[in-house]
């Protein structure tokens, strides 16, 4: 990928720093704020590796991925079920707290940077094939991720895993988390694809 300028990334780290430690204070759950956040972590680092090793994206994906980590950071903090978004829940009549959907729905947000990628270093051509393979790509994710979430749960304390299963009795949350997955996915390919020709702008 061609170098990016350098302090646009940098700045986003610096501020998800703060951002996370600010948010690391007195947190709902210990164990689930710990668990929640590896799962941020662990990409934030993946991204820093792939910086030192001359893997750059645009600002408009590490944009979009700093929203994702920002929003998956407060839900570590009060953990999904219980972030503040009561009054998203009685303007729209909704049965239970969707702030995790929307989360779901920002990780799609990585469909952008995965279909620069591909793009960019040539592997694959034609933006539908492109599109189909960051979607399909993320909805494989999602499937993977919510089985790491299963197996937490059967394995943490009863609290902490029902905390950070976030599923509040609905039977198929598994399935609409990777729904909305997906959903973020699809609107982000199709956002790419609107894009002018140059992706990286």
């Amino acid at each position: 990928m061609r170098s990016r300028a350098d302090w646009f990334p940098g700045a986003l780290l610096a501020g998800y720093v703060v951002f996370a430690a600010a948010l690391g204070v007195a947190p709902v759950d210990r164990t689930v704020w710990w668990a929640e956040n590896l799962t941020a972590w662990i990409p934030v680092a993946a991204l820093a590796v792939l910086w030192a090793r001359g893997v750059r994206f645009s600002r408009t994906a590490y944009a979009l991925m700093a929203v994702f980590f920002a929003l998956h950071t407060v839900g570590g903090h009060y953990t999904f079920e219980h972030v503040p978004f009561g009054w998203v829940t009685r303007t729209f009549g909704f049965a239970r707290n969707h702030y995790d959907r929307i989360c779901h729905f920002a990780v799609g947000f990585f469909a952008w940077p995965a279909m620069e990628w591909l793009e960019g270093t040539g592997r694959v051509r034609g933006r539908r094939t492109l599109a189909a393979l960051a979607v399909l790509g993320i909805l494989g994710f999602a499937a993977v991720f919510e089985i790491v979430e299963w197996t937490y749960a059967v394995f943490a304390d009863p609290q902490s895993g029902s905390l950070f299963l976030g599923s509040q009795g609905d039977p198929w949350d598994a399935q609409k988390d990777m729904l909305a997955d997906g959903l973020g996915a699809l609107c982000t390919a199709f956002a790419y694809c609107l894009a002018c020709r140059n992706p990286n702008r």
